[in-house]
């Protein structure tokens, strides 16, 4: 079966167009090896998806006939990606969100003081102890 019909398949892909487009773009890896959308996958082979900036690791089992349903796809697939890879993208969404809310607009004047004030303070705060350790030598 062609690669980009297979991850269509097993649903990680929402459409095969979707599909085909991430193995034009290199996202889609055989062995280290970028995949063309009309490359034959077989049984044992384990392929390297990145999708939404996380690299998954698939080991392919079988080869679905047609598109299958969700809780079928555990006997396609076996999902090897290390747990990191999603706790960096939880850390990747949790930055984001730190400072402000989205659609709130530029930051304002008040704002930009207490950014600077911030880095001010974080700046001495260093200091202040190395002239601690010297003294007590």
């Amino acid at each position: 079966m062609r690669v980009d019909k297979f991850l269509w398949c097993v649903r990680y892909f929402k459409t095969r167009s979707l599909a085909t487009n991430a193995c034009k773009q290199g996202k889609v890896r055989l062995e280290d090896e970028i995949l063309k959308p009309s490359k034959e996958v077989f049984p044992g082979d384990k392929l390297k998806v990145r999708k939404n900036q996380i690299n998954y690791e698939l080991e392919i089992l079988d080869i679905p006939k047609s598109r299958v349903g969700a809780k079928l796809v555990n006997i396609y697939i076996t999902d090897l990606t290390p747990k990191e890879a999603f706790e960096a993208q939880d850390l990747l969404k949790y930055s984001k969100d730190y400072y402000r809310k989205k659609g709130t607009g530029r930051p304002t004047k008040k704002d930009r003081r207490d950014i600077d004030e911030w880095f001010d303070n974080a700046s001495d705060k260093p200091n202040e102890n190395l002239n601690k350790d010297k003294d007590s030598e």
